[in-house]
């Protein structure tokens, strides 16, 4: 199976928080599965270390792509299509890692790893 990480997702994984559901936590972990990480992912983490609200993220924007390796996560790079998609989704929510995420998720047609409520609105199969 093919699944895409929400940011919060995979700072918990990375983090080992015992906020990531079992269900996620164990798609995640399962070798047979490919988890795909977006550069909207490290966009974010990078923007809101910068801008101070993710101080402890740091490390992990230095090294991303190291962390990515360790895990053996996939990178997914932001297309043409997906830009093209993420800015023509329909809906009031307005954050762009958000709506990238929704459109790569939908042009990749894999499930999102999310707990947020906000991607309902895009029509996306999401897990948690």
């Amino acid at each position: 199976m093919r699944l895409l990480l929400d940011t919060h997702a995979l700072l918990w994984w990375f983090a080992d928080d015992p906020a990531l559901p079992r269900q996620a936590e164990a798609l995640i972990g399962d070798p047979s599965n490919t988890v795909l990480v977006s550069a909207a992912s490290a966009w974010e983490i990078c923007t809101k270390v910068r801008i101070g609200k993710l101080p402890t993220g740091q490390v992990l924007c230095n090294d991303f792509g190291d962390y990515l390796e360790r895990f053996h996560f996939t990178p997914l790079p932001i297309s043409v299509e997906h830009g093209r998609l993420a800015g023509r989704l329909p809906g009031l929510h307005k954050d762009p890692f958000d709506r990238m995420l929704a459109a790569q998720a939908i042009v990749e047609g894999v499930p999102l790893v999310t707990n947020d409520l906000a991607f309902a609105g895009f029509g996306i199969y999401a897990i948690w």
